[in-house]
This record gives structure tokens, C-alpha cells and sequence, in this order.
């Protein structure tokens, strides 16, 4: 997510904003003002009356509204995200954009990592190795119990003196 442009997570995102029901005409049009009103900048007078016209579907609206502040830059994407999250925070913290980092990634790198460092702690007694597998494990609290770290430390431990 840090290495995405605010452009870029829209474009993500627009299907997730444009399905039907999840973004009501009223909240629309308070996105709009807050553009428009709070950041003159970002939508001018003209522009909101455009993007606001009721006699516009709300979903041509919405897409037009949103191509238009990808052609205006990040800064204006960043600032839509802003008016998303004042006026509607659980459709702002439920867009795909932000479910990328979840706890399943992190689960999974660490999973990676753990099964590195026992990998590396079988395959080779060197002592240098297991001092590796020692530091990699280290972080384990971080995910896994203490208890279980310390666990695995112990073992590790007791392996590599009598070794």
C-alpha cells in the first residue's frame, strides 16, 4: 500500500465505489461539496454542479467524478480519500485498497521465515547456521505465543551444546 500512488489505489477501488448500494446519492453530493467547498482547488463551482446533477444517474456521476480526479493527480485522489473517510469511515476502511496488507500476509510471512530458519537449523550443524536460526526465530513473539518461542529456544539451545 505505501508504494501506491492515490491514483493508482482508485483505480482499485472504483468497482468497490460504482456497484450499486454502496455509495447513496446524499453521501455522493457530501463528498462533492467537501471538495468543493473545504478544497475549492480540488472541484471547482462548476465542476460540483456537473458531478451533482440529478438528472445524471448516480453511477455515470460517481465514474465521471472519479476519471476526473485521476486526470487531476494524486493530490486530488488523496483528497477524495479524505472526504470518503469523514463522511463514510466503514466504506472507507472496507475498500479492496486497504485490505491488501491483512493479517493473513503477515501470517504467512512469518510462516515463510519460521520454516526458513528451521530449514536452515536441519539441514546444517554448523554453529554459525543455528546462530541465524536463533536470530530469525527471535522475532517470533511478534506472531507466536511466548511461550512457544521460548520453547523453541530452549530446544535450540540444547541441541547446539551438544553439538
Amino acid at each position: 500500500m505505501p508504494d501506491q500512488s492515490y491514483c493508482d489505489r482508485l483505480r482499485q477501488d472504483i468497482y468497490f465505489l460504482t456497484s450499486n448500494g454502496r455509495l447513496s446519492e446524499h453521501l455522493v453530493d457530501k463528498i462533492i461539496l467537501q471538495l468543493n467547498r473545504v478544497y475549492p482547488q480540488i472541484l471547482t463551482n462548476k465542476e460540483a454542479e456537473k458531478f451533482r446533477n440529478p438528472k445524471t444517474s448516480l453511477h455515470i456521476r460517481l465514474s465521471d467524478l472519479i476519471s476526473h480526479l485521476q486526470k487531476k493527480g494524486d493530490k486530488h485522489c488523496q483528497e477524495f480519500y479524505r472526504a470518503l473517510q469523514i463522511n463514510a469511515e466503514q466504506l472507507y476502511n472496507d475498500l479492496p485498497s486497504r485490505k491488501i496488507m491483512s493479517p493473513m500476509f503477515f501470517l504467512a510471512c512469518f510462516s515463510v521465515a519460521a520454516g526458513l530458519a528451521f530449514f536452515m537449523y536441519c539441514w546444517n550443524s554448523d554453529p554459525k547456521v543455528i546462530g541465524g536460526a536463533k536470530k530469525i526465530l527471535g522475532f517470533s513473539p511478534i506472531i507466536i505465543g511466548r511461550h512457544v518461542r521460548n520453547i523453541c529456544m530452549v530446544y535450540m539451545e540444547d541441541t547446539s551444546r551438544k553439538n
